[in-house]
């Protein structure tokens, strides 16, 4: 009987010795946030200096599983006016703690979205855009609900670009984008730093018309990726008043409409 199974083995160009394509990893996703591997990579070299000040920017910050069940009161009273959420990552995890933080939030008077850490070697754009609607990533024009967020950074399991050259980046955020547009009516929020954006897409400047959360850990912004004129928001610290990572909107309640609204 063994004989005859290597036997229809090699008649069918298969070996036994072959297995089943390993699943994607998820070890550590509760653990990977928006700016985990950006800090990693790029260090945190600073704080804003002292013109960035609640009387023009509004204060917000982004959470995930990371930080566990947040106290949604005590942000608010800290100054919290926004926050993004992580939801999902992959096509395979939904963070335990997002119905929590996402719900909580938006108790309190907290203008909230959600965001999705980009996996673009375990699917394509378009599976995890629809993933990520399926689980608590869409949008409302209820005025209290910022665009879901793309959370575009170093691949925390492997090769920096997830083994994607740039023309296969850029065509995976372009699948994810085109998806959640056709199926909310608004683009994507697109979070990423200016040094991974340049490695991994070519600086492709085609996406000047979502919204951008820049990460930079640093007394200033600096250049933006190329496309965006502007950014909506700064994440700026892994740390600080707020629960989880810190961030500026650029302007204050007037923007803050205008993001949630499109």
């Amino acid at each position: 009987m063994r004989w005859s199974a290597v036997l229809f083995a090699g008649i069918t160009g298969t070996s036994l010795c072959e297995t089943a394509e390993a699943a994607p990893s998820y070890a550590g996703a509760a653990d990977n946030y928006a700016g985990s591997q950006i800090a990693k990579h790029e260090g945190v070299l600073g704080a804003p200096n002292i013109s960035y000040t609640t009387a023009d920017q509004y204060l917000g910050h982004d959470v995930s599983g990371h930080q566990g069940p947040v106290d949604w009161p005590a942000a608010a009273g800290a100054g919290a006016k926004f926050v993004y959420v992580k939801a999902t990552e992959g096509t395979g995890f939904v963070s335990g703690q997002f119905a929590q933080q996402y719900n909580g939030s938006y108790q309190v008077g907290i203008v909230r979205g959600a965001y999705h850490f980009a996996r673009p070697d375990v699917s394509d754009g378009a599976a995890q855009a629809n993933y990520f609607l399926a689980h608590g990533g869409g949008w409302s024009a209820d005025g209290k609900t910022l665009p879901g967020a793309l959370d575009m950074e170093y691949n925390p399991y492997g090769e920096t670009c997830y083994g994607k050259d740039s023309n296969g980046m850029v065509a995976w955020v372009r699948a994810f984008s085109d998806t959640y547009r056709a199926r909310t009516g608004r683009l994507p929020t697109i979070y990423t730093s200016t040094s991974w954006w340049k490695r991994c897409t070519g600086n492709n400047p085609s996406f000047g018309g979502n919204p951008l959360w820049i990460a930079r850990y640093n007394s200033f912004i600096g250049e933006l990726p190329a496309g965006w004129g502007q950014h909506s928001i700064w994440q700026f610290s892994n740390s600080g008043t707020l629960p989880g990572d810190q961030n500026w909107l650029n302007g204050t309640q007037t923007a803050l409409r205008n993001l949630a609204f499109g």
